[in-house]
């Protein structure tokens, strides 16, 4: 058995007995939603009366990361509060997309095999890792996970993982079901019943498919759009699909709250819902953010997030203080009273003192990292090929921190960095290096510190198929 499985088995075997009043954890991931989404940050055309009200009665947080720009490196950030770094979980198909020739870098890439062996990238999170489930398994709780898990063959602790709340187990996708956002949230609301019968504490994580691509959704709530957008005086020409798509998720977030006030235990959980990345730049605009997702600029990265907790979030507040993916494992593990791992680094923060009104985290910096290309579209070519001022990439190899209002975005092909205050330019125009060197100076230092500690990844060996 792997170690990390059996450290768990014996930690819990010394703990005292667990009360069965810990309050239960329920944690929702929408897929490719982006922060401007969502009617609470001024969504229009979509509609989240679900999503808006139930965050009304916690915390919103209107700086919150994933530790990624695209969906499975996310993931596996949050599942074990760990650095993309440390994970070397770059991207899906874990190669470079895009043309060769634009590639300065030699990376691992889709169209020669030599670039394979360039750099480690991985598909399959490492078993050797603990999750979330893991720690809180021993404070007593039952876990399970419904929906997109994107991470290899393992549950990683999980008592039950399962793709579509069916029965499929891990490995089919579900991305072109228009029910699948129903028949998750049917089985979440089933094992949420089970273990409050037997007064069990539970972690739930829901991760919806929608909204990613393909887009597929009710007709019944697609011709709903398409009546909306006939009828109305739009700036633009919005898809009727991808808004049923949010439609989904929201009343689903609607039911799943719902059950948990029916069943009277929602005062004793901590309900949060998030995002893995930015919205898709062919489905939506992200405005007023720049870029979508896969790019390290704020459409990529910045998402809808919320915390509710009656029990001891107030409502209707809002924080400002900036959380990222690896904060959710300490975060979890510290509501529900259970050790970190030692034998792990955890590179994130709790956030449960933000959650009680607390001041804590905002002298931190948070940090991303991507050692691959990863080519663009429409207003996401943001990045140009080297050495000239075409865009094609939506990101490079690059290394993104953040601390206060200040984000530096450092790449490694023009050895150059970018300067935003986030804080004043959310839009991210005003590139502000020139600006305020000693800035850039102190930041660009603790984001090198931090590359060493964590032992980043970053490529040197030049591409001799390069053409500048």
């Amino acid at each position: 058995m792997n170690p990390s499985r059996i450290l768990p088995i014996l930690a819990f075997a010394l703990l005292p007995q667990i009360h069965a009043n810990r309050p239960n954890i329920v944690f929702v991931l929408a897929d490719d939603l982006g922060w401007a989404d969502v009617g609470y940050n001024g969504a229009k055309f979509y509609e989240t009366p679900n999503i808006d009200s139930i965050s009304d009665l916690g915390m919103r947080f209107s700086d919150a990361y994933p530790g990624a720009s695209n969906c499975m490196p996310s993931r596996a950030i949050l599942m074990t509060g760990t650095y993309i770094t440390r994970t070397q979980m770059w991207t899906p198909g874990s190669r470079a997309k895009g043309e060769n020739k634009y590639m300065k870098f030699l990376v691992p890439r889709r169209d020669d095999k030599k670039g394979d062996e360039t750099m480690p990238s991985k598909e399959i999170l490492d078993p050797a890792f603990v999750t979330i489930p893991e720690v809180l398994q021993l404070s007593g709780y039952t876990s399970a996970h419904f929906g997109k898990w994107h991470l290899g063959p393992h549950s990683h602790g999980f008592d039950i993982n399962d793709g579509n709340g069916l029965g499929a187990g891990l490995g089919p996708k579900f991305y072109n079901d228009p029910n699948s956002s129903d028949t998750l949230t049917d089985a979440s609301i089933a094992f949420i019943e089970k273990q409050t019968a037997a007064e069990q504490p539970f972690f739930l994580y829901l991760a919806y498919w929608d909204v990613h691509t393909p887009y597929k959704a009710r007709e019944d709530r697609v011709a709903k759009y398409e009546r909306k957008l006939k009828n109305g005086d739009w700036d633009r020409e919005w898809r009727a699909t991808y808004a049923a798509m949010i439609e989904a998720v929201d009343h689903n977030v609607g039911r799943l709250y719902d059950a948990l006030k029916s069943l009277e235990i929602a005062d004793n959980t901590l309900f949060v819902f998030s995002s893995d990345n930015g919205g898709h730049a062919g489905a939506t605009p992200n405005h007023p953010l720049r870029g979508a997702k896969g790019a390290f600029y704020e459409g990529g990265i910045r998402v809808p997030t919320f915390a509710v907790w009656p029990d001891v979030v107030e409502s209707g507040t809002v924080c400002h203080t900036p959380i990222t993916g690896v904060d959710f494992l300490p975060t979890f593990a510290d509501v529900a009273g259970a050790p970190l791992p030692r034998w792990q680094d955890v590179d994130g923060r709790s956030f449960l003192p933000l959650l009680k009104g607390q001041d804590a985290l905002q002298d931190r910096a948070i940090f991303w990292h991507y050692p691959l290309y990863l080519q663009g579209n429409g207003y996401n070519l943001v990045v140009p090929i080297h050495g000239t001022e075409k865009m094609y990439w939506r990101a490079t190899p690059s290394s993104v921190i953040r601390k206060g209002d200040w984000k530096l975005i450092q790449y490694f092909e023009s050895d150059s960095v970018e300067l935003y205050n986030v804080r004043d330019d959310i839009g991210e125009i005003d590139e502000l290096s020139a600006a305020f060197p000693e800035k850039v100076d102190s930041l660009l230092a603790e984001l090198k510190r931090w590359q060493k500690e964590t032992r980043a990844v970053i490529p040197t060996e030049l591409n001799p198929d390069f053409e500048n």
